[in-house]
């Protein structure tokens, strides 16, 4: 969903079943037809290890590529609020074509179990985002969307992050999110013991997220899905 210009646009959206977004550019849907939330919490929580890494009086920091419909973001603030660490959590995103408020709650109204999340995400969120987005939201977490190209952002930035979450379009949809100059940025950006996980298991996916640096595994993947990716940064 990152790749482009510096400038962000608003994405071209078609809805399947009413609230599903489907992205024209791509020719994909921003999330799987089973089960959006399921699949957050099996890939992205389980995948990097969450919640058993958050420590109570620390700051634990999650980038992401691909912001979409900020459903990750959601699900993982209502496990923080359910867990109840006494830390500070920081979600970074990277998103080139960030959803306007009302695209975000159509997508995340079949999901009664984060509506206050989204109601606190749409509450906040800017008339028209570009540049930095940061939004100060309860529950000790931070929110940043960076809209812009992945890559550029990446560059500019100084932040070593805990734990990664790769969900840009399938990467048959948009390889150019999966390469391995990208995967190398997200490795830089890593702190020492810190993790990725992503749903994608394509083989050239792997390849560079070994080439970057990663120690890479190949865990069952989601909804009967062979595999997915998850790795370490030793």
């Amino acid at each position: 969903m990152d790749k482009g210009s510096n400038t962000s646009q608003q994405p071209i959206l078609e809805w399947i079943d009413g609230d599903m977004p489907y992205s024209t550019a791509f020719g994909d849907h921003f999330y799987c037809r089973e089960d959006g939330r399921a699949e957050c919490g099996h890939v992205f929580l389980t995948g990097n290890g969450l919640p058993d890494r958050w420590s109570d009086g620390a700051e634990f920091s999650i980038g992401e590529l691909g912001f979409g419909t900020g459903l990750n973001f959601c699900e993982t603030w209502r496990v923080w609020k359910d867990v109840k660490p006494e830390g500070h959590l920081h979600f970074t995103s990277f998103e080139l074509y960030p959803m306007d408020r009302d695209s975000i709650a159509k997508a995340l109204s079949r999901w009664p179990e984060i509506e206050a999340e989204k109601q606190a995400l749409i509450a906040r969120w800017p008339d028209t985002p570009m540049g930095e987005v940061r939004l100060e939201m309860a529950d000790d977490v931070t929110l940043t969307v960076v809209c812009g190209d992945a890559l550029a952002s990446l560059g500019a930035w100084d932040t070593l992050f805990d734990a990664w979450y790769l969900d840009g379009f399938a990467p048959s949809r948009n390889a150019d999110m999966w390469s391995e100059e990208l995967m190398r940025a997200v490795f830089d950006h890593t702190r020492q013991g810190g993790s990725f996980a992503t749903y994608a298991a394509a083989g050239f996916v792997r390849r560079n997220l070994i080439a970057a640096g990663f120690d890479v595994s190949r865990p069952p993947g989601f909804a009967g899905k062979r595999e997915m990716l998850s790795g370490i940064k030793r």
